[in-house]
């Protein structure tokens, strides 16, 4: 059973306390409302559960998500549309989208405690570096989604990264290889329209390298990003069985970049 199902079937011992129960709690509505001590009491949890890192992920992500939209003053068609598509990629069922909606929205309000979040869900997170770095990914993309990154929205993102621990580095080499993914995902592998030279170009981006790198450091790159995006072992450190998807569709791109630059050499 997935955490929203434990959570809707009554087993309230795994509902997290403060400022993400609190947003969570708010997204049920009534169904949470009454007697549910893990939001009211900040129950303290067993901080290995697998159900509460999955509430915590999905509750940061699409409020947080709302949040980026609205930092330059208004959420585009195109920002609610990438949520929506995300949403569409995890099929969510209808109860479990209607509680993302709910996210989205609180995150847009003025009085959204982003930091109180942030400073939660790393805790929650406890470490799993590979999930910190999937919850900035989906982040980058709701930046991006309009086509440009506002000067507003990357503060934000930075912002985002100190409260996470997360180097200025990888916040680059992140922003580079998603920006390669999404040329690369359009555009496909090489065609008639499309210059090899660009292509190939792009693949090595979306490995986080440059056309100068060696085989060795294409295989080295590889691998470490399908161990990174592996949708089993992300599940298992906590991310939503519902996000299994969002990770699948990752290493196909990671899998496609690397065989583009295997058929040029």
């Amino acid at each position: 059973m997935s955490w929203f199902g434990t959570v809707v079937g009554g087993a309230f011992g795994f509902l997290l306390g403060g400022p993400l129960g609190a947003i969570l709690g708010a997204s049920f509505g009534h169904q949470l409302g009454k007697g549910v001590t893990g939001i009211e009491t900040g129950e303290t949890l067993n901080p290995g559960d697998q159900h509460r890192v999955q509430m915590a992920f999905f509750t940061a992500t699409f409020s947080v998500m709302g949040h980026i939209a609205k930092a330059d003053g208004h959420v585009s068609p195109e920002e609610i549309s990438l949520a929506n598509r995300i949403m569409n990629e995890m099929a969510l069922t209808s109860d479990m989208r209607a509680t993302a909606i709910k996210l989205f929205q609180q995150g847009k309000q003025a009085d959204f405690p982003l930091d109180e979040v942030l400073a939660q869900f790393h805790k929650e997170c406890h470490r799993r570096t590979d999930l910190i770095r999937m919850f900035l990914e989906i982040q980058l993309k709701e930046a991006f989604a309009d086509g440009t990154l506002a000067v507003s929205e990357e503060r934000l993102l930075l912002h985002i990264c100190i409260q996470l621990r997360i180097s200025r580095f990888d916040y680059e080499r992140l922003k580079i290889q998603l920006q390669a993914q999404q040329r690369f995902q359009g555009r496909g592998s090489y065609t008639k329209n499309t210059p090899q030279k660009t292509s190939l170009q792009d693949a090595y981006g979306v490995l986080g390298l440059t056309p100068s790198a060696s085989k060795a450091e294409v295989k080295k790159a590889y691998r470490r990003l399908m161990s990174q995006n592996h949708p089993d072992k992300l599940v298992a450190k906590g991310l939503p069985e519902e996000m299994m998807r969002l990770a699948k569709e990752k290493t196909q791109k990671i899998s496609k970049a690397y065989e583009t630059i295997q058929k040029a050499g």
